[in-house]
């Protein structure tokens, strides 16, 4: 793949399946490197998109445990009883459910490392077991009594504060210092413009070979845009518009016109039409009934109303693509897990999608 402005687009980072020549991104390669070939807890920081996963795999396979297993677990994405036996297994009979023993994430990830995403949606209660066994490598399986020991490397990640976290009284602070042996801060893309050429080849050989698209080439006028747009996705949003626009190309040649408008400055996509509310409608009538709430404040009101627009938008998309999630993932200019994810958030899931 050729880039339009006769530039070279060194890659290596030398981490495996991380991009970048950054300033940052080389800090964040040296003490991977360094933490790696230790047993040490890290806790990977970062907003969303960022690669924190990608980082926590490298620790993993440039360690002493890379021929052991690699476990990753979402914390965010189950509920506190439904965690607590995903992480340390349960026995049959210790709940209505559990109709056999069941080993859990720790015990799998015995010899190897054990990655624990969104560390941060955590129950409280249940940091007090997940500290124990990070002290001790010790635990008890739900309804059981027996003690089971293991020897794995810890690596956790949050897109939050943990200290703010902390300050709130969310986050045991002795479950922070105790994740926060090693900490690897992951920098937004906005903030290292130089790693956008790299990345982008690198997805557009991935993407057209996956796709069987023979693509050579992306335009200077392009190649600049995506340098000057901020990414509040990070890299993963990036990902998503290369693949999309790969889907878009024609010759084998990336132009702009394959991306989204908002990259050469225009407005981002619009609310379909058609029998909704439009989003200046629905935003007057979330102020209007938040100015009536009593004690409800200007932080709350705003949320309120962001989360409102973003269901009635991610709903609307949904209907206009008969509730195909690939294909309302790329008009939202989304990942299509993303977008998942926000289908369970806003129970959109029973909603009728025809038109």
């Amino acid at each position: 793949m050729a880039i339009d402005r006769g530039e070279s687009t060194p890659v290596a980072t030398g981490l495996p399946g991380v991009i970048g020549t950054s300033p940052a991104m080389l800090e964040v390669a040296r003490i991977t490197r360094l933490v790696a070939r230790t047993s040490a807890t890290v806790l990977l920081t970062g907003e969303t998109g960022t690669g924190k996963e990608l980082v926590a795999r490298a620790v993993h396979e440039m360690s002493p445990k890379a021929s052991g297993p690699y476990v990753r677990v979402n914390c965010g994405a189950l509920s506190e009883s439904l965690l607590e036996s995903e992480l340390f297994g349960h026995v049959k009979g210790a709940f209505t459910s559990a109709v056999e023993n069941r080993t859990g994430r720790f015990e799998a990830a015995h010899g190897g490392t054990i990655f624990l995403d969104e560390i941060n949606s955590v129950s409280y209660t249940l940091q007090v077991k997940l500290l124990r066994v990070l002290q001790e490598q010790e635990f008890e399986r739900v309804g059981d009594n027996r003690t089971i020991r293991i020897d794995c490397r810890v690596v956790a990640a949050t897109n939050r504060n943990l200290l703010d976290e902390v300050a709130r009284g969310a986050f045991r602070e002795d479950l922070y210092f105790r994740l926060n042996v090693v900490p690897i801060d992951l920098p937004p893309l906005r903030q290292r413009s130089g790693d956008v050429p790299p990345l982008v080849e690198f997805f557009i050989k991935k993407y057209a070979q996956a796709n069987k698209v023979p693509v050579s080439t992306i335009s200077a006028e392009a190649l600049t845009a995506l340098e000057r747009y901020p990414w509040p996705g990070n890299v993963r949003e990036l990902q998503n518009y290369i693949e999309r626009a790969i889907v878009f190309s024609e010759n084998g040649h990336l132009s702009l016109s394959c991306f989204p408008s908002q990259l050469s400055g225009g407005p981002p996509m619009r609310l379909p039409r058609g029998g909704a509310r439009d989003a200046a409608t629905l935003c007057r009538e979330l102020v209007a009934t938040g100015m009536q709430t009593a004690g409800e404040g200007a932080t709350n009101l705003h949320e309120n109303i962001v989360s409102q627009v973003e269901r009635e938008l991610i709903s609307q998309v949904l209907r206009s693509c008969q509730g195909v999630q690939t294909k309302a993932a790329a008009k939202l200019g989304i990942n299509r897990n993303t977008l998942h994810k926000k289908i369970d958030e806003y129970h959109l899931e029973a909603e009728p999608l025809g038109e």
